[in-house]
This record gives C-alpha cells, sequence and structure tokens, in this order.
C-alpha cells in the first residue's frame, strides 16, 4: 500500500513525466517516440488491494454480517464490530492455502480497488493509496484508458496466484491488450511486494513463450520499469510479523496479527535473504533432460561464509532458546505457561544469532521447530512454494532484467530495522516471544533501541524505514561501469547546489558512495545513470534523503493506522 504524499511526491511525480518523455524519444522497436501511446501499468505492493467476500457469512452479536462483494480488506466498521468474522474472510490455511470454510474473499479489480483501500467520508482520506498518483494523472491530461491497475490477492505465495487466479496469464493479457489499443509500449509502476511480483512474472514469462522471441515480447510490450521502494533482498520488519505480530495499528492483538500473516502463503515472500546464494537456472532445466520437477539447487558463493552476516549489516535474528521443548514450550493456555515459569526461570535459556541466508534457507526455522508450532508451517510454504518453485525460487538476488529502461526510486537516511533480539514471553502461542532489543541502521551507524551503539557493517546509508538501505539499493548493482552522477536539493533552488560527477567507477555488486557535500536542513535527491551501458538498455537509480516510508509502514504506520480508528470509534459510540 502506497500512500504517495508531500512536495517530494510531486517532485518525483513531475520527474517521472519527464523521464517517460526522455526515454520516449529514444525509441524502441515499432515504437515512434510519441508517449502518448504509453499505457502505465500499476502493480500494487503488500496490503494494497482491497478484498471482497465471496461468501455469506452471519456474524452473531451484530448486525454486520458478510455478503457477496462485501469489502473486507479493509472495512473498519466490521473490523471494530465483528472481529471473529473479518479474521474468517482474511485467514488462509497455511498448507494450502485455501480459504475459511466459512469465507472466502477475492481481490477486487480495476483502479478502483487500489486507490482508496477503505472508502468514505472520513475513512477514504485515511486510507487512500494510489488515489492521489491517479488524479495527477487526470490533470497532466493522461487517457482514463493509459493506466491499468493490476490487483492481485496479496495473501497468496506466486505459484498460487497463478494456480488458483490465472494472475499472470491476465497480466501477460493486459500488457498485450494495452499495447492492441494504444499502439505503444506499457510502462510498468511497482511498489513494494508488486517488484516481486513482477519478477517473478518475468521469470514465468519465459517459459510461456519461444525462447528467440522472449526479449522481442518484452522490447514490444515494456518500454520502462519503476521500482518504487523495492525490497530487492528482502524486509526485515517481515521477521517481527511472522514471530511477535505486527498490528499495522489495526484493532487486533499482535498474537492475532501474527496467526493471520502466518496463514498467508505470502508471508516469506519479502524476508530478508543473502546476496551471496543463488538457486540453479530453472529456466534451462526445462529444456535438459536431467531436470526433475520442484527439485532446487541452492548455493553460496564463498563469499558468504567468509564475510559476516550475509551482506546485511548484522546478524537478522538474535533468539533465545527457552529450556523447556514440545508443548510446554507454547502452551495453549495461561495456567499451563504459568506452572512452566519456575522451570523456564531456572533454566538457563540458549542464545542463538541467525543470519539472512539461515532464514531463507530454513535453518532458523528448524532451529525453533520444537519450540514454536509456526515454524513448522513457516518451513512447509517455504519448501514448498520457494524453494520448490517450478518457476523460480523469489529468495535469491535479482540481476538486471532484460528492459530497455529502468527506474529504481526509494528513500533513504531513516532509522530503519536491522536486527532483532527476542526471548520467550512466558505466554501462550501465538504470544510466546517478545522483542526485547531492536538494532537500526541510522546514517551510516548501527544503533541499539536504547541508543547505544552496535557493532556490525552499517552500508553508507541508512534505509526508509521499513526496508534497509542494503536492500533497496541492491538495484545499483543493475548500472553499468561508468555512472553519472548528480546531486541536486528537493525544494526548488536556482541550480547553485547541483552537483554533479561524470565516469565514476562503478565496480560489480559494490555501492556507489558520491564524494559530494552535503548542507545541514537541506533534503537532496541523488541521481545515479549509466554513464556507459548496454546499447538499448538505460539504468537510473534516484535516492530521495529522508523519503516517506515505502513499503508497509507508509501505508498504515501504527499511528496512521490508529488514528484512523480512533475517530471510528469515536463516531461509533
Amino acid at each position: 500500500m502506497l500512500r504517495l504524499r508531500g512536495t517530494v511526491d510531486v517532485v518525483v511525480f513531475v520527474m517521472l513525466l519527464g523521464a517517460l518523455q526522455r526515454s520516449s524519444a529514444t525509441g524502441g522497436r515499432d515504437f515512434s517516440g510519441d508517449y502518448s501511446k504509453l499505457s502505465g501499468i500499476i502493480i500494487p505492493g503488500f496490503a494494497s488491494t482491497q478484498l471482497r467476500a465471496w461468501s455469506i457469512l452471519d456474524c452473531p452479536y451484530t448486525p454486520l454480517d458478510f455478503n457477496p462483494l462485501d469489502l473486507v480488506w479493509l472495512d473498519s466498521t466490521k473490523l471494530l464490530s465483528a472481529v471473529n468474522c473479518w479474521l474468517k474472510c482474511m485467514l488462509l490455511d497455511p498448507y494450502n492455502q485455501t480459504d475459511h470454510p466459512q469465507c472466502k474473499s477475492r481481490p477486487d479489480s480495476g483502479l478502483s480497488a487500489i486507490t482508496e483501500l477503505d472508502p468514505g467520508y472520513i475513512t477514504g482520506p485515511l486510507s487512500s493509496v494510489w488515489k492521489q498518483w491517479v488524479r495527477w494523472c487526470i490533470e497532466f491530461g493522461i487517457e482514463a484508458n493509459a493506466i491499468i491497475a493490476s490487483p492481485y490477492d496479496w495473501r497468496l505465495s506466486a505459484s498460487k496466484l497463478e494456480e488458483r487466479d490465472l494472475y499472470f496469464h491476465k497480466l501477460k493479457l493486459t500488457f498485450e491488450t494495452a499495447l492492441k489499443l494504444r499502439g505503444g509500449p506499457s510502462l510498468v509502476f511497482a511498489h513494494s511486494l508488486g517488484n516481486n511480483v513482477f519478477r517473478y512474472f518475468l521469470e514465468w514469462l519465459k517459459l510461456e513463450i519461444a525462447p528467440k522471441k522472449y526479449i522481442q515480447w518484452l522490447d514490444e510490450h515494456i518500454h520502462a520499469y519503476f521500482a518504487v521502494g523495492a525490497p530487492l533482498l528482502g524486509s526485515i520488519q517481515t521477521i517481527e510479523a511472522a514471530l511477535s505480530g505486527y498490528t499495522f495499528g489495526l484493532p487486533v492483538p499482535e498474537g492475532t496479527a501474527r496467526v493471520m500473516f502466518n496463514s498467508f502463503g505470502s508471508s516469506i515472500w519479502m524476508m530478508p535473504f543473502s546476496k551471496y546464494c543463488r538457486a540453479d537456472n530453472t529456466y534451462w532445466k526445462h529444456f535438459s533432460e536431467s531436470k526433475r520437477k520442484g527439485h532446487h539447487i541452492y548455493q553460496c558463493d564463498e563469499q558468504e561464509f567468509q564475510s559476516n552476516y550475509s551482506g546485511w549489516p548484522t546478524n537478522i535474528i538474535n533468539i533465545e532458546i527457552p529450556s523447556t521443548r514440545g508443548f510446554e514450550a507454547y502452551p495453549s493456555v495461561p495456567e499451563v505457561a504459568e506452572a512452566n515459569m519456575p522451570s523456564m526461570e531456572c533454566g538457563y535459556p540458549t542464545q542463538l544469532s541467525f543470519s539472512a541466508r539461515e532464514i531463507a534457507d530454513g535453518t532458523f526455522f528448524k532451529a525453533i521447530e520444537d519450540y514454536d508450532p509456526d515454524s513448522k508451517r513457516l518451513l512447509y510454504q517455504l519448501q514448498k512454494s520457494y524453494h520448490g518453485d517450478p518457476v523460480l525460487n523469489p529468495l535469491t538476488p535479482w540481476d538486471r532484467p532484460p528492459l530497455k529502461n529502468i527506474f529504481c526510486i526509494y528513500g533513504i537516511d531513516l532509522r530503519t530495522e536491522v536486527g532483532y533480539y527476542f526471548a520467550p514471553s512466558g505466554k501462550p502461542y501465538p504470544d510466546n516471544w517478545i522483542i526485547t532489543d531492536v538494532i537500526y541502521e541510522f546514517e551510516g551507524s548501527l544503533i541499539s533501541r536504547s541508543g547505544n551503539l552496535y557493532e556490525g557493517n552499517p552500508g553508507a546509508a541508512s534505509g526508509d524505514e521499513t526496508v534497509p538501505y542494503n536492500s533497496l539499493s541492491w538495484c545499483k548493482t543493475w548500472l553499468g561501469s561508468k555512472v553519472n552522477i548528480t546531486r541536486a536539493p528537493q525544494s526548488p533552488h536556482n541550480g547553485s547546489d547541483v552537483q554533479v560527477e561524470f565516469n565514476v567507477e562503478h565496480h560489480h555488486e559494490a555501492d556507489i558512495v558520491p564524494n559530494m557535500t552535503r548542507s545541514p536542513r537541506v533534503k537532496y535527491i541523488t541521481y545515479y545513470e549509466d554513464s556507459e551501458s548496454i546499447p538499448g538498455r538505460r539504468t537510473a537509480v534516484w535516492e530521495l534523503d529522508k523519503g516517506v516510508s515505502l513499503l508497509m509502514c507508509d501505508l498504515y504506520t501504527e499511528a496512521y493506522i490508529s488514528r484512523k480508528f480512533r475517530i471510528i470509534s469515536c463516531l461509533v459510540t
């Protein structure tokens, strides 16, 4: 979910239009350069699509039942008054990803599915996602059929999206229809999890199109790809959501939020992974006699074992393993938990640390399998829907896709979580873990929640408050061997504070840190663009100082949602 707001977003929107005009002038296969023929296809992020009921569910003790096409995500009124019914419509079976027996939900369609999640006089403005962005398009004269939304059920894994909804077949038809309707290729705007979805689509497409026509199809149908707030190496906050629960300000307990999140097949899709570990080439195995369906070889470079933390600033998880196992480790009633407290206090819990690789390959979930029931379910989904995916293992680094124009846009230099300390809470599942400390990256340093400096490998900058810098900036590895860098203030200026460096050397998979000055209290935008690139391929990276958070928290930050539900509660009472 993306809530575009503020001067920064206006600046970015105008820059996008300018970039489109410049890139369209470069031409392409059967494209005249008339950017009015371009279409814009939006692939929204996590929890950024409305879900509607496709069942009849009677809710006891409240007149608010669920009927077909009723809004589920996000109907704040029913969430407040019939939370148990609402959860039935949201939860999935954690193993086979089927709906609750009493209620099923499906994604809405069209632009209305992604503009406002909870339409209404009060709730509408508070839950606006892409609405303001669409309004700007209208003000700039963009035609109604030029902006196309591709909403999806963000609860599902990639393979399940195709199996249940034929989502990627429909997305391919969307591109082909847009080309036939307007006469030009499309611009892809992907945000948050939408970037992971788009990556999977590009890999899936390889198996649908003859190899010799794959690049031709891409050139004809996709003119540019805008990756906004892309968690290219994963996001840390998915760990918090999986172990202790993250409510996003919704009026539900953290334990309930945890159960709901872990029932989604997509819960693993944005978990952190190592930049040094890759899977075998699934594409070529489909043309190999020795292929075995669902079998992947997950291999890591020597750098993974020679360096610390899998290329991340620190270990992702530090967890105290309780001294009891099995049922007693996560009792189902408070009385059992209280009875076990003395033994847990007298025992000596073991503290273990886990890197991004050990999360992605399942080592962490296997280590806590005897202490947490959700670990078995997550491990099952990890093996089946990720390592065993027949198209792509999403928990691997993404090389530059073979598209003509790529623009990677994200915010930096906000305090961003990069590691957690967990300990047993002594409470029953799903509240059996608590966070005892959080490690943040902030402007080139690592600090704990108490404000103390922490040792590790901090990057040159910090992330966007939700996604760490090393994950957001992975797209810098897509730049060529020589890069032009421009830094300019975000606010209106006369050009005197613009700094430029040409032909800066760029080493493969290395970050680029410009040798430029910063004036205090001035927010900059730093542009990285290919000086030398593959003919017909252009890459640009835009870093926005103190940019708005661009993943899950920006959609529904705790203060943002809490404010919304406080207003609704006052009206109801």
